[in-house]
């Protein structure tokens, strides 16, 4: 990842990077940031956690899961509040993530959208990107009871924007944390998603 792609990440304290998943109940934001972790582990970080963070987890219903990435070990275990980072799978979450105290100042956004980043309406020194993982996911048959997988597809996306880890570590905590033909078929979309992911910077231009 070149320097030119990494700056878009901005906001977040070196020491410490601080994610939060927002989706509904059956979307797999649990999981998916589990998979941060272990990707992240993978990429070289040695202070990697992951927990589900508050809501009922019944299907629909409004879900959250944390991840922090460290160089050091990480010893802080409370929910993860304001984030640095907002991986949104639900587009119709987007306010409720951003809003109050759940999003640092210049913190970053990614959201599961077919919507440009100015298009979503988001104000501020944000940087912004948007992804159509739903869309990226038909496009590869990824789906669960007929409904699109987002939230493997949106790893690709956090690999594009921020340069932590590599689409090689994804790809490997994927095959840690499901079967090898389910992470091959899931990394398709990964690597689909890592190209077309549209980011405005803080200064809001491309």
């Amino acid at each position: 990842m070149g320097e030119s792609d990494m700056a878009f990440f901005m906001g977040i304290p070196m020491a410490m990077h601080e994610i939060l998943w927002h989706g509904r109940g059956g979307q797999g934001v649990v999981l998916a940031a589990q998979i941060l972790a272990e990707a992240a582990y993978i990429e070289g970080f040695r202070g990697v956690t992951s927990a589900p963070t508050f809501g009922p987890e019944r299907r629909g219903a409004p879900l959250t899961a944390s991840t922090r990435i460290s160089e050091e070990p990480v010893r802080t275990f409370s929910q993860v509040a304001p984030a640095d980072l907002a991986l949104i799978l639900d587009i119709s979450l987007l306010a409720a993530a951003t809003g109050g105290e759940m999003l640092r100042e210049k913190g970053t956004v990614i959201v599961n959208t077919p919507l440009t980043p100015e298009r979503i309406g988001l104000n501020g020194d944000l940087c912004v990107a948007t992804v159509d993982a739903a869309g990226i996911a038909r496009e590869h048959h990824l789906s669960m009871g007929g409904v699109p997988v987002v939230n493997t597809t949106l790893l690709g996306a956090f690999a594009r924007v921020t340069g932590l880890v590599s689409l090689e570590s994804i790809e490997e905590g994927l095959k840690r944390k499901m079967p090898r033909s389910k992470a091959a078929f899931n990394f398709q979309a990964v690597r689909t998603a890592f190209e077309r992911t549209d980011i405005r910077g803080t200064d809001g231009k491309d």
